[in-house]
C-alpha cells in the first residue's frame, strides 16, 4: 500500500491552523517542520514508516505546546507574547524564562489597555502601540539590535491574537 503526502495531512495541517490564530510563532514553526517532513518524504529521502514517525512527533509536539503555558504560568494569550519575544536565541539567553514571562504579561496588559476596533488600520495607533512596545522592552533590557524585529513580531502577533 502506497501512501501519496503531496499535501500536507489534514488533521496536523487543521491543527497548525488552529494553532496560527493564537500563535503566530509556534504556528510556523510546526508548520514548516511539517513541510519539511513532506519534502523529506516526496524527495524519497525517508520511508512511509518513518514519515508517519515524523508527523507522530509532530502531533504530539503540538500536543504539549498546549500544556507549556502552565509550566511557565502564563495565559494562552501570554505565551503567544513569550513566544514572540523568545523567538529570538539571544533574547533568550540574556534574559531567561522569567524575565521574559513578565514582559510578556506586561504586553499583553499593555495591548489590551490601548487596542481599538479600528487600531489595526489606524496609522496613530499603530505607532503610540509600536512605541509603548519598544519601552517595555528596553525597560527590561531586552537585547537592542534585536528590539525592531520583537517589536514587529509583537504587533504581527497582537494583529492575530485579537486581544
Amino acid at each position: 500500500m502506497t501512501h501519496s503526502f503531496t499535501r500536507r495531512p489534514k488533521l496536523l495541517n487543521d491543527e497548525i491552523k488552529i494553532r496560527a490564530r493564537k500563535n503566530l510563532v509556534k504556528a510556523r514553526s510546526f508548520a514548516k517542520l511539517l513541510e519539511e517532513a513532506i519534502k523529506k518524504y516526496q524527495n524519497r529521502a525517508i520511508e512511509t514508516a518513518q514519515i508517519i514517525d515524523e508527523l507522530i512527533n509532530l502531533g504530539r509536539k503540538i500536543r504539549e505546546e498546549s500544556e507549556r503555558g502552565d509550566k511557565l504560568n502564563l495565559t494562552d494569550d501570554e505565551v503567544a507574547f513569550y513566544d514572540a519575544l523568545a523567538d529570538n536565541k539571544s533574547a533568550r539567553d540574556v534574559l531567561g524564562d522569567e524575565k521574559l514571562s513578565i514582559i510578556a504579561r506586561e504586553l499583553v496588559e499593555m495591548i489590551r489597555n490601548n487596542v481599538t476596533i479600528d487600531w489595526t488600520i489606524r496609522d496613530n495607533v499603530q505607532a503610540k502601540i509600536r512605541v509603548m512596545v519598544k519601552r517595555i522592552l528596553r525597560q527590561y533590557g531586552y537585547p537592542p539590535d534585536k528590539t525592531k524585529m520583537a517589536t514587529e513580531l509583537v504587533l504581527e502577533q497582537a494583529n492575530y491574537d485579537l486581544l
